[in-house]
């Protein structure tokens, strides 16, 4: 079966999906970041993630979800605590979420997308929108 091709390449791409706030993990992520770091899944929970509660509005809109602590960063204004921050890669790549295995999911990535549309319109290859 034939690979569909994509059209985005993460290795131009400064890790925006990285900044988003919400990078939810299963029990199945936290299980796999303990053996990736040899602890248990309990350290690797307390070290890694927090809670994530939102309970306002609608029923249907509440969320209760463990999500991927984050730390300070010079582009955006906090990213992955996992993301190495000069080569904009993902420092537990075999490690990483399930989310962040099936990101894009499917040929296109919107921010790459715009990111190369802003570089062509710059005139600057490594150009990068902050604001």
């Amino acid at each position: 079966m034939k690979t569909p091709k994509v059209n985005y390449d993460c290795a131009k791409c400064p890790g925006y999906c990285c900044s988003y706030p919400r990078i939810e993990v299963t029990k199945k992520d936290i299980v796999r970041l303990a053996e990736h770091f040899e602890l248990t899944a309990d350290q690797a929970k307390a070290k890694f993630t927090r809670s994530y509660v939102f309970k306002e509005g609608h029923p249907k809109d509440h969320v209760n979800e463990r999500i991927l602590k984050h730390k300070k960063d010079h582009i955006y204004a906090t990213t992955c605590q996992f993301l190495d921050q000069d080569k904009r890669r993902c420092s537990i790549y075999e490690a990483r979420p399930a989310v962040c295995r099936a990101f894009p999911e499917g040929k296109k990535c919107g921010y790459y997308g715009f990111l190369k549309f802003e570089r062509k319109c710059q005139g600057d290859k490594d150009f990068i929108p902050t604001a």
